[in-house]
């Protein structure tokens, strides 16, 4: 064996061994989940909740039995701009992981060119070759920067945890939608019922203002109840006209969430019609695995304990190997030739001596971000545990206003009609039908807003659980068993 060859074949053999002995080498800490204080039931919620109850992220929109909802919220979870934009920042995660990545493997390139080219003579050179004369060579080269201390391999932890908070912010963000389309959607079906009771009571207060425009006419009332019925005829004008204004708009805000420019919107069931999900909340343990935004927090704690490793890393030496192989010649055709072969190798430690700190600030930065994103992820987990308390209460106390607020209409309704007897029988004056009239139209409208709120309520639950819910079959005759609309 050739002498002249030793010393950088002994320089590659150790660069080798020390690569395969400390391949496991990574400095910085392993990620651990980090201890948060959950409680063992929800406020609002069963007092003896079952692991079986857990979120689901199956279709639990479909429980409403609206065809219609159906397929607006397909619509949205493919067109929304929202959800288009944050699944295109996936993709771009995805190519940050793929490119950090390629740190860890030789890179591998090659190159060939060619020229003519005339050196001076006037030094009195004498050249070995024709002057000018042609030139060309190809080239394969290869370089490999050593992982020995585990600095790119942290690097693309974080990289793929940051991929990974973003795909879990992707899924947030569809959640939002679909819980706004639903919402929306249940929002414009209650418009839609309250434009229906103000026309209704349109209806009604033109048939009185006719009757009392006859009747002051003929002398048999005075004009200021013939001014209290033009009034109210009024006032229930505007009404409708509000309505009319709210639901389209209503209509343009879900065409927009869709992913379409503002139109008219198709409608299915009336909000009467509309069935009320089941609500299984699960384990308070188990939310921790479904929310997308808690997943995201804690994956975006990986990436920043993973960056702490990456920047101790850079107290340690960096090891890189260089390789290339190619030939070059004065001719294509002596390219091939074993002459005019060439070839190099080699290997760089570079190790860092004095940096003025800068490592050490790189370091503190690093375990600074670590802790923030610790006290994100905890903050995020209480704010999860209110949230969900929040709409569990929302949940109950909405469905307890709602049960009120029928008997309310019940009575009113029987009111009004009293009201409206004493009148005709000379017991009362008109103004006790007017105000019987006004609180029931008034109840009327509160109660159809309580209807559409206690659905609202339902779909803020279930984005807060971070997904769906499983369907029982059993479940589904017993829904809509508290909170009916009250009958006139």
């Amino acid at each position: 064996m050739s002498q002249r060859g030793w010393p950088a074949r002994a320089l590659v053999s150790g660069l080798t061994a020390m690569t395969l002995l400390a391949g496991g080498c990574t400095v910085g800490p392993d990620y651990v989940r980090p201890d948060v204080v959950v409680p063992e039931t929800y406020r609002f919620g069963p007092e003896s909740p079952q692991a079986t109850d857990v979120v689901t992220t199956q279709y639990w929109w479909s429980q409403i039995g609206d065809p219609v909802l159906d397929d607006l919220i397909a619509a949205a979870r493919a067109h929304n701009y929202d959800v288009l934009i944050a699944t295109a920042r996936v993709e771009e995660y995805y190519g940050r992981v793929m490119t950090t990545r390629a740190g860890l493997f030789p890179q591998v390139g090659a190159e060939a060119g060619g020229g003519r080219q005339r050196i001076s003579t006037s030094s009195g050179t004498v050249l070995p070759i024709d002057n000018p004369f042609n030139s060309v060579k190809a080239d394969v080269y290869a370089s490999w920067e050593i992982d020995l201390f585990g600095r790119i391999r942290r690097m693309t932890e974080a990289a793929r945890a940051e991929w990974a908070a973003s795909e879990q912010a992707r899924r947030s963000t569809e959640i939002s939608v679909v819980a706004a389309v639903a919402s929306g959607y249940i929002t414009l079906r209650d418009l839609d019922n309250r434009l229906r009771i103000a026309q209704d009571t349109l209806t009604s207060r033109e048939g009185a203002l006719t009757v009392f425009r006859e009747r002051f006419q003929g002398g048999v009332v005075s004009e200021v109840e013939y001014a209290q019925s033009r009034s109210e005829y009024a006032s229930a004008q505007a009404s409708v006209e509000q309505f009319r204004q709210l639901v389209a708009q209503q209509e343009d805000l879900l065409a927009v969430l869709i992913g379409d420019n503002p139109r008219a919107m198709p409608r299915g069931k009336s909000i009467d019609e509309l069935i009320l999900p089941v609500v299984p909340v699960g384990l308070p343990s188990s939310l921790l695995e479904q929310r997308p935004d808690l997943l995201q927090a804690e994956q975006s704690l990986v990436a920043a304990n993973a960056q702490i490793g990456a920047a101790r890393a850079q107290y340690f030496p960096t090891i890189s190997l260089t390789g290339m192989f190619g030939a070059a010649s004065t001719a294509l055709s002596g390219l091939w030739v074993g002459s005019s072969r060439a070839w190099s190798y080699g290997g760089l430690i570079s190790v860092p001596i004095f940096t003025a700190g800068a490592i050490a600030g790189d370091v503190k930065q690093a375990e600074a971000r670590q802790k923030q994103a610790l006290y994100g992820y905890r903050q995020s987990v209480q704010t999860a545990f209110r949230e969900v308390a929040d709409a569990l209460a929302g949940v109950q106390y909405t469905r307890s206003q709602l049960l009120a607020k029928n008997d309310q209409v019940d009575a009113l309704s029987r009111y009004a009609l009293l009201a409206r007897d004493r009148y005709e029988g000379g017991y009362t004056s008109y103004l006790e039908v007017l105000d019987s009239e006004r609180s029931l139209f008034s109840a009327q409208l509160e109660q159809s807003t309580l209807r559409g709120t206690e659905f609202g309520q339902l779909v803020q639950l279930y984005k807060v659980l971070g997904g769906g819910w499983p369907v029982d079959s059993a479940h589904q005759a017993s829904v809509n068993q508290s909170a009916g609309p009250a009958k006139e």
